[in-house]
């Protein structure tokens, strides 16, 4: 079991990274959002129960400030999934495993 913390990505890999991938899980957080810091370990523990089919991933909204206004999100957390490079679920604030893990189950 890898103990990586999910990746951080930027706005210019993000369209790749959709492009690329089949599933993915986009955690939307900031180090400042306390309920953020809640939502971190149920993403690594997403990421590592479904490591070869979905990639997970968290965007920091203070340094990507244009994606983040682009899913018209308001506030934080966030986490949306995409599935073939469309947003299929938008899962806002928080919420337990068991919701992000359906999310996924039903995209699979």
């Amino acid at each position: 079991m890898s103990t990586d913390t999910v990746a951080y990505v930027q706005e210019n890999e993000f369209d790749i990274l959709l492009s690329e991938e089949k599933v993915v899980v986009v955690d939307f957080t900031a180090t400042w959002c306390g309920p953020c810091r809640l939502v971190s370990p149920l993403m690594d523990q997403l990421a590592d129960e479904y490591k070869s089919r979905v990639k997970v991933v968290k965007v920091d909204v203070d340094n990507n400030k244009p994606l983040f206004k682009k899913f018209g999100l308001r506030s934080i957390p966030a986490v949306l999934i995409f599935k073939d490079g469309e947003l299929a679920e938008k899962i806002v604030g928080l919420s337990p495993y068991e919701q992000f893990s359906t999310a996924v189950e039903k995209l699979l």
